[in-house]
């Protein structure tokens, strides 16, 4: 048996699973943490919310990567190209079209204000929904809510480890914002001289020369994430 025909056989033996990719967006919406829903033009759950996603496609992804924006762009009509892989989720009875369905979840931040991005293939619309309405596991079609409270945890869990949401915020943003939108996803109010304290012990910000905020109060400096250097003998 030669080795084309042996894989054959193998395939038509243990069938693979049903592969899609399922997308996490996130920003602020009036200081509320919200989350991207897309409103599906298709069965299974057509009319329902759900997240934005594709299937996997063989013929066209040449990696998972390659695949997250490829379903990004045809879905959203857009590019995000901050995606983190979040996790994979796999089990039978996920989707109704198969007897195993296999996810691959990415998230990505969206700055506060931003257009939002415009429903693509098989989406009748979309919306921004505040996290804190999907903690019900019937808010979205599939097994959708508890993905998003997945992404929730990691981004919450990002934040206390001082890995900051920058992709909620401005390129440039005085300490005030980055601190009340540290709050908008943390849940909770950050004591302000830990805070700073913890920014200037671990050097992640540095100011931007002559540029201010003005407003009602006095002026505020600001600031924008430092770009790490370069490791020494590290390839380019």
């Amino acid at each position: 048996m030669s080795a084309t025909t042996d894989t054959k056989s193998s395939t038509r033996k243990h069938p693979m699973p049903f592969t899609r990719i399922e997308v996490i967006l996130m920003t602020l919406v009036d200081a509320e943490l919200s989350a991207l829903l897309a409103r599906r033009a298709e069965a299974p759950y057509a009319g329902q919310w759900a997240l934005p996603g594709g299937v996997l496609r063989i013929d066209l992804d040449a990696s998972l990567e390659d695949a997250a924006a490829r379903v990004v762009g045809e879905r959203l009509a857009t590019d995000l190209p901050d995606l983190r892989q979040l996790c994979a989720v796999g089990g039978p009875k996920r989707d109704p079209r198969a007897p195993w369905g296999l996810s691959i979840v990415y998230r990505a931040l969206s700055p506060s204000g931003a257009a939002k991005p415009s429903a693509g293939k098989r989406i009748e619309e979309l919306r921004w929904a505040p996290v804190a309405s999907l903690a019900d596991r019937a808010s979205l079609a599939f097994d959708h809510a508890s993905l998003v409270a997945r992404a929730i945890a990691a981004l919450r869990e990002d934040v206390d480890e001082l890995d900051l949401p920058y992709g909620l915020l401005p390129q440039t943003f005085t300490l005030t914002e980055l601190q009340q939108t540290c709050e908008a996803v943390t849940g909770h109010l950050l004591d302000k001289s830990s805070f700073r304290r913890r920014l200037n012990d671990r050097d992640v910000l540095e100011a931007v020369d002559g540029e201010m905020r003005t407003g009602a109060f006095r002026p505020a400096q600001l600031y924008r994430r430092r770009t790490p250097a370069p490791r020494l003998g590290s390839r380019r």
